[in-house]
């Protein structure tokens, strides 16, 4: 039987729902009386249901979770502190690819925890996986890409967040868009409060340090690759054993499992091991979406970035010289004499058709060009393939103006506009442009 539709059938009934303000078709509402909850449920497992739900601030649809609270934490007021830490946390999270937190709140007189959340058109990425058969390498990329975007994020707080029970159930998508985002924190935790040796999760998805009680972030680096072999191959990881027994049995010797002899494509079944690697080994999500396996698509021909110089004269009468990088309908601009407050400007096209320009300071020891391409999708609600083109031309800037700049991203061909020799000396003296250079 599968795994979740085991867990699904063995799932208690919800709590009897109070009615606290009547309305055709409607439950419940929160304390603050925004959101009511619906009948209708949309999910469910063990410890949790999914009710849809309506915003009426908003007057958009959402989701309700309402999970039950443990006895032993419950009655233990520390235990109940950190729940609470936990599920306010949830509401500072803001990213592209994290699930929307509107609000949460714990009702101890139920024994629940409930969360309002955004509403996924399209359900988990498991159930959608399982509607559509044929999907493309082309396509898992993409799903990869942003789960990892949404992970180096996550990863990159400060202390650091852990997901601990990040699967294809927790990962939602819309698929009109195809955006995925990462959800279902309801085990995620800071990795400096994780002291405890209880094992959480769910088995299959588990690395195996996990079980020790002494481990980090890349515990989700390998959940991931559990995911990723879940999209390809439509098969829950360790179908082939009998019983928990035996799947915790071949986790903790290194065993993986059955379904990756399956996956044919060899640079897919080559991410994946590097995913499932031992935890010394294993990378992280930001070196992860820099392999060839997410940059490389030979199916989708790479326009070239064009570099030229412009120069300018300004109130003080003094001329200024800019470095402007082109790729497609994005324009990034540049002073050529970089120091370390470094200035940019982009210009790029909005969904309405129209082309904005954003100003900002680039601090190259705390900024990354991911980092602001996310920042630029979400304040500009830009397309998810616009973080790349942004972040690849601030990379390029940088790698002609530091020479020992580090990029986030696979820079793509670069071609000089200009005949200005000071063009053609930085491309052809940094290795990483020069090689990208056509003839």
């Amino acid at each position: 039987m599968d795994p979740v539709e085991a867990e699904e059938q063995q799932a208690e009934p919800p709590d009897e729902l109070v009615v606290v303000e009547e309305e055709e078709g409607c439950a419940e509402v929160d304390p603050t009386r925004r959101f009511i909850r619906y009948d209708e449920s949309v999910g469910s497992g063990a410890v949790k249901t999914v009710y849809k739900a309506f915003d009426k601030l908003e007057g958009v649809e959402v989701a309700w979770s309402r999970a039950r609270i443990d006895d032993s934490v419950m009655g233990s007021s520390k235990k109940m502190a950190q729940l609470n830490t936990e599920i306010q946390l949830l509401k500072t999270l803001k990213h592209q690819n994290i699930e929307k937190s509107f609000a949460s709140w714990i009702d101890e007189d139920n024994k629940t925890v409930n969360i309002i959340t955004e509403l996924f058109t399209s359900g988990s990425l498991r159930q959608y996986r399982k509607k559509h058969k044929k999907v493309s390498i082309k396509a898992m990329r993409r799903w990869a890409v942003q789960i990892l975007t949404g992970l180096e994020y996550l990863h990159s707080q400060e202390p650091a967040i852990i997901h601990r029970d990040l699967k294809c159930d927790n990962i939602f998508i819309n698929g009109n868009g195809g955006t995925v985002k990462i959800g279902d924190f309801g085990l995620a935790t800071f990795l400096q409060q994780q002291k405890t040796k209880s094992i959480k999760g769910t088995l299959e998805f588990m690395a195996p340090e996990l079980f020790t009680g002494v481990y980090n972030e890349l515990v989700d680096i390998y959940s991931f690759g559990m995911c990723m072999l879940e999209m390809v191959t439509c098969e829950y990881p360790y179908s082939e054993c009998q019983g928990m027994g035996h799947i915790y049995k071949k986790i903790s010797e290194g065993k993986k499992p059955a379904a990756l002899s399956k996956v044919e494509d060899a640079e897919l079944r080559s991410f994946i091991e590097i995913c499932l690697a031992p935890v010394a080994e294993r990378l992280p999500a930001s070196e992860l979406l820099r392999s060839s396996f997410l940059q490389n698509d030979v199916s989708i021909p790479v326009p070239p970035i064009s570099v030229s110089l412009v120069s300018s004269v300004k109130e003080d009468v003094q001329q200024s010289t800019n470095i402007v990088l082109r790729k497609g309908d994005f324009l990034l601009k540049g002073d050529m004499h970089v120091t370390d407050d470094i200035n940019l400007r982009i210009r790029f096209p909005d969904p309405s058709g129209c082309f904005k320009n954003a100003d900002f300071r680039f601090d190259v020891d705390q900024d990354t060009s991911i980092s602001v391409g996310q920042e630029m999708v979400e304040a500009f609600e830009l397309p998810q393939g616009s973080i790349q083109i942004i972040a690849q031309l601030i990379d390029a800037f940088l790698l002609m103006m530091i020479p020992k700049w580090v990029p986030r991203v696979v820079v793509c061909p670069v071609v000089s506009e200009s005949a200005h020799s000071y063009i053609t000396d930085r491309i052809m003296n940094c290795s990483q442009l020069r090689l990208a250079v056509p003839g």
